[in-house]
């Protein structure tokens, strides 16, 4: 069972950004079963780094392309981004601690993190018709800009 299951309701029209939330729920799935089978804690810090680094790289394209085109929400976007980002440090600080960790709550805060943001913030974003006919693709860059962040935030 996967803890997100995509549906064409979460297509923006933009590829880039379509590929990336793709592969975000692909990855927070993963996660999703890991903790099932009850591994280590230290790979499951791993995982969350790496779902903290491609989400952070997602955020820099999301924010890129409404600054390039003026986006009237373009601060509160952003503000919800740092605060998304401030929860998966925060869920990784439970994991590694013995006295906070608890599996069901863990799941469902990844769950209604991607979704809460995804309804509200990007809904309205991804509506912007300049946005959705925007021709930069992402493609394989996405794998380049989550090394270069990952070793920016972990150096």
């Amino acid at each position: 069972m996967e803890l997100i299951d995509w549906n064409d309701n979460f297509n923006t029209g933009i590829a880039g950004v379509d590929t990336e939330h793709q592969e975000l729920i692909e990855t927070i799935n993963t996660f999703y079963s890991m903790i099932s089978h009850d591994p280590k804690k230290e790979t499951l810090v791993e995982m969350l780094n790496n779902i903290y680094a491609t989400i952070h790289a997602h955020f820099m394209l999301e924010e890129r392309l409404m600054k390039k085109y003026g986006y009237d929400e373009y601060e509160s976007h952003r503000d919800d981004h740092v605060r998304l980002l401030d929860d998966i440090r925060d869920i990784t600080e439970e994991v590694e601690s013995p006295l906070t960790f608890d599996e069901e709550k863990l799941k469902t805060k990844l769950a209604n993190w991607f979704l809460a943001h995804f309804k509200t913030h990007d809904a309205r974003l991804h509506k912007l018709e300049q946005l959705i006919t925007h021709p930069e693709k992402t493609d394989n860059s996405l794998i380049t800009r989550f090394t270069t962040i990952k070793n920016r935030i972990f150096k």
